[in-house]
């Protein structure tokens, strides 16, 4: 189904992507057993799950055999029958995951994206197409979600296909989580503390949104400068956003900002100042059982030296004795 009205594009627009982490690991492992060869080379796969008209559930995939001319875009080769056995191995396992769309790992459209899907409408009236980005400095989701669509010019001209842009999201459900959880705990390093990877993944969001930010301020200079026609449906994204940020002019929201900042604050300098008190503590002790060894020491030094006096003394009475009895003996056989 081609998308030539205004309602019909809102629709497709408004159409949330949902795709889950096992989709994302087939994906990679996919790219990675391929880019043995060529480590540019996109590969390209079926993407499985349920539509439900606004949410679209990707919830599995798997790879098909595809290659393309680098130099020329428009000559590329797909296996059709492949497709069509997995779909049917598929489809014994689990009935509820139906061919949805496609994906390939671009990372960025190419121009014989539109050929692709059009051949992919022969198995789905409306395919999706999802760009997944699997180079590993990409920070945030790296996922895109396109619907094919024909643009109606307002001059009356020939329409042109195009790819409209729709919203994407990672979800996991309960028992994924825990697949993926434990897949994580053996990548990540153990001498990571929590804290450290709770800071790692803010700044890694940060990125993520100043990535962002900045991709919305390319458009809006390049709107500025006429090299760049102006989406409405952008505007009314952007406009959606600023009014959700608070007013700061407020004198309530700023005493409000304020009173929370100095609670968090307050909570930082207790914690500092706890393990300030409690680090001294720990070195007192410490000089304290120096000291003690020290002192003990010294008197057990003493004792010994004393020891030894009394020892030499009590050798010295005992040679005197003995000299004196010698002595004493040899006056009396004199006597004799």
């Amino acid at each position: 189904m081609v998308a030539t009205t205004t309602e019909q594009l809102t629709a497709l627009a408004s159409t949330t992507v949902i795709v889950h982490p096992l989709v994302l690991l087939s994906v990679a492992d996919h790219h990675a057993r391929a880019g043995s060869r060529n480590s540019n080379k996109r590969v390209i796969g079926v993407l499985l799950g349920q539509d439900n008209g606004k949410t679209i559930n990707v919830a599995n995939s798997f790879g098909i055999p595809f290659e393309e001319d680098e130099k020329d875009s428009k000559t590329w080769f797909l296996d059709h029958n492949y497709i069509e056995g997995m779909y049917e191995m598929f489809k014994k396992v689990n009935a509820k995951e139906r061919m949805i769309g496609w994906y390939h790992t671009g990372p960025k459209l190419r121009a014989s994206d539109q050929e692709i899907n059009d051949l992919f409408k022969r198995y789905i009236a409306r395919p999706v197409m999802v760009i997944v980005d699997v180079r590993p400095e990409t920070v945030g989701i790296p996922t895109d979600a396109y619907f094919a669509v024909e643009e109606i010019k307002d001059d009356g001209t020939e329409t042109r296909k195009t790819f409209l842009h729709c919203p994407s999201a990672i979800e996991a459900e309960e028992a994924e989580e825990i697949g993926v959880e434990h897949l994580l705990r053996d990548i990540k390093d153990s001498t990571t503390t929590t804290l450290a990877t709770r800071v790692t993944e803010q700044l890694s969001s940060l990125r993520g949104l100043q990535s962002r930010l900045s991709d919305i301020q390319k458009y809006l200079a390049e709107v500025a400068a006429g090299s760049t026609l102006v989406s409405h449906q952008i505007v009314y994204h952007l406009q959606d956003a600023l009014n959700l940020l608070p007013d700061l002019s407020d004198h309530e929201t700023k005493q409000g900002f304020v009173t929370s900042t100095n609670d968090e604050l307050l909570v930082v300098y207790l914690s500092s100042l706890l393990r300030a008190v409690i680090a001294l503590h720990g070195l007192v002790d410490n000089k304290a059982s120096i000291g003690r060894a020290e002192l003990g020491g010294d008197d057990k030094e003493k004792e010994d030296k004393s020891t030894k006096a009394e020892a030499k003394k009590g050798d010295a009475k005992s040679e005197g004795k003995d000299k004196e009895e010698k002595e004493k003996k040899e006056n009396d056989s004199k006597g004799l």
